[in-house]
């Protein structure tokens, strides 16, 4: 088999703090994870790189036992002795596990004494792995699930102010609810990404080509309606980068009420960059999710980086709510920079909506 690397290691090195204190207390410690969406078993979603990489960061040797449940696993957990570590292989090679099958959750909990939720990113979900086997074990919440709930929570709860969230990606319907939650809570809102264009026609602008969705533009109205209620801050693009395809070699930058008929909007322009840092500079506290234009691409990609760098120079706390925005921060070096950043994009957005996380409610007298 082709040798693969981890391409991001960051949910992995997460992990290790919990991981040094259950060793140290003399835990034999078997972990499960789940990669990609195999339809039963597709060796390409083996975790070998990921038992490769662990073993590098903890210096020991970390077996891929040949599956997660079965007679095999049974006899490697056995044999195992105090300071050992093994990584089960992927959950989701079976399709019990994301259907939260009871059977299955219980044949994962067998030969282990405890059940330690680290997998903040995984959370929101109720499978097997995350929410079924705590029915089967004493279930307790690891340093990283802790501190992803101590910090997404303090926003919600008491946040310093002002309160700013700095909201992009693709599309509004991802994100409507968070949306809806957040400007209820915080003191200024900045809307950038794909999600922009969808608030600007939905206020009367002609957006070319870009992508919006229309459906949405009644949620969005409601949400700018909210913010004017609540007198509240809310910064939506005034000029961006504009080009026929994000292919292009390179951008130009329009003011939004004069983007042609056959360009789309692909970045902030510089006048929203500018807009937005008197927001961050004003701010006591911010929230940030989601890129501010198609920052895969270099020519369209400054002002994800410009909203990264003023972030990482605030005196705020600055908590980034995971995806693609860590992504942009990790290749920018700038995540260490931030106060907090979170490594579930979709479970902390369903915990500042205010949803209960299944992982987290299985987890008794968290």
């Amino acid at each position: 088999m082709e040798h693969v690397e981890v391409a991001d290691d960051t949910r992995i090195r997460a992990v290790l703090p919990t991981l040094s204190y259950l060793r140290e207390h003399g835990a034999m410690v078997g972990l499960c994870s789940h990669l990609g969406r195999p339809k039963g078993v597709e060796p390409k979603f083996s975790l070998t790189p990921v038992a490769r990489r662990l073993a590098e960061l903890l210096g020991c040797t970390v077996p891929l036992l040949p599956d997660c449940v079965g007679e095999a696993v049974r006899r490697a957990i056995l044999a195992m002795e105090e300071d050992d570590v093994l990584l089960l292989e992927n959950t989701r090679f079976h399709a019990e596990e994301e259907a939260n099958d009871p059977a299955f959750a219980r044949a994962l909990a067998e030969g282990f004494d405890l059940f330690v939720n680290d997998a903040f990113g995984a959370a929101h979900r109720a499978h097997a792995s995350t929410e079924g086997v705590a029915h089967h074990l004493p279930a307790y919440a690891g340093f990283l699930l802790e501190k992803e709930l101590r910090m997404l929570g303090g926003l919600l709860a008491d946040p310093r102010r002002p309160f700013l969230a700095i909201v992009g990606g693709a599309k509004v319907s991802t994100k409507i609810d968070v949306l809806r939650a957040l400007v209820d809570r915080v003191d200024a809102v900045a809307i950038g990404g794909g999600m922009a264009n969808t608030f600007l026609s939905a206020t009367g602008h002609a957006v070319g080509t870009s992508l919006r969705e229309a459906d949405r533009e009644e949620d969005a109205r409601r949400i700018l309606l909210r913010a004017k209620e609540r007198e509240i801050d809310f910064h939506l693009p005034q000029d961006a980068v504009c080009a026929p395809t994000a292919d292009a070699p390179a951008g130009r930058v329009r003011d939004v009420d004069h983007v042609p008929a056959d360009e789309a909007m692909l970045d902030i322009g510089p006048r929203t960059v500018e807009e937005d840092a008197g927001a961050i500079s004003r701010a006591a506290t911010i929230f940030w999710n989601g890129p501010m234009g198609v920052f895969e691409s270099a020519p369209f990609a400054a002002g994800t980086k410009r909203i990264a760098e003023l972030l990482a120079a605030s005196r705020a706390t600055t908590v980034v709510g995971g995806g693609e925005s860590l992504q942009a921060l990790e290749e920018l070096g700038l995540a260490s920079k931030m106060t907090h950043v979170s490594t579930g994009g979709g479970a902390s957005l369903e915990l500042i909506e205010g949803r209960t996380l299944p992982g987290v409610a299985a987890i008794p007298d968290r």
